[in-house]
């Protein structure tokens, strides 16, 4: 999440962090000033950020798990099994740590 910044690239857990602590954006302002400040960027994203970001991936997970399941139904074994990975892989992305 920091190597974004780094680059001048905000990210959703740091816009979500932002929108909670408008504080923040002076902060992330500065990081190339002050690399210092990812400390304090950090604190700022345990409070809000990620979870508003866990948040909302689980609510498009579960939005595309529901379009997958509103498929009509089939008997070709190849469309089943790429069902199931599609819902496999909703489901890795909002469990995967990295």
């Amino acid at each position: 999440m920091i190597n974004p910044l780094r680059h001048g690239i905000v990210t959703a857990p740091i816009l979500f962090a932002m929108e909670e602590f408008p504080q923040l954006r002076n902060v992330v302002d500065q990081l190339d000033k002050d690399p210092t400040n990812v400390d304090t960027v950090l604190e700022y994203l345990g409070k809000k950020g990620i979870q508003r970001t866990r948040e909302l991936a689980m609510e498009h997970a579960s939005l595309a798990a529901a379009a997958i399941g509103s498929l009509p139904e089939t008997e070709d074994e190849d469309v089943k099994r790429s069902r199931r990975a599609l819902i496999d892989l909703t489901h890795r992305v909002i469990t995967r740590n990295k």
